[in-house]
């Protein structure tokens, strides 16, 4: 059984910082390939950053890419993921996401973490910015 729990969001005013948190337990630990995404209101949901057991990251735009940075701490198995000068836009329930396999697909290294990359899921987070 895998479980990954989300922490960390909230309403903050545009210009703030958030750092979601997710713990993961079961079958997945932070040696797996892991990500962020999110889920806007009436949208799909699209990655935000993913990290591999290699290191390597990846970010949904440059506009995520800028101001949010992938982070994992391998002693608590939890993921990060710091979200600076946060805009309304950024208002979305995040989610983390794993997958068994242990670095980032091709798509999901060079289009930002693909949905269908990674099999668990946790429940999400809501972030709000208001203007």
């Amino acid at each position: 059984q895998v479980l990954l729990r989300e922490s960390g969001g909230g309403a903050v005013q545009a210009g703030a910082s958030l750092r979601l948190s997710c713990a993961a337990s079961g079958l997945i630990d932070t040696s797996n390939s892991m990500a962020w995404s999110r889920q806007l209101p009436g949208k799909d949901r699209e990655g935000s950053a993913g990290l591999g057991s290699d290191g390597l990251t990846s970010y949904g735009g440059s506009s995520m890419k800028s101001r949010f940075t992938i982070s994992r701490d391998d002693n608590k198995n939890n993921l990060y993921l710091q979200m600076n000068n946060l805009r309304p836009e950024d208002t979305a329930m995040y989610y983390c996401a794993a997958d068994s396999q242990p670095l980032l697909t091709a798509k999901s290294q060079f289009l930002g973490p693909q949905a269908q990359d990674f099999r668990h899921w946790g429940q999400g987070t809501q972030v709000t910015v208001s203007s």
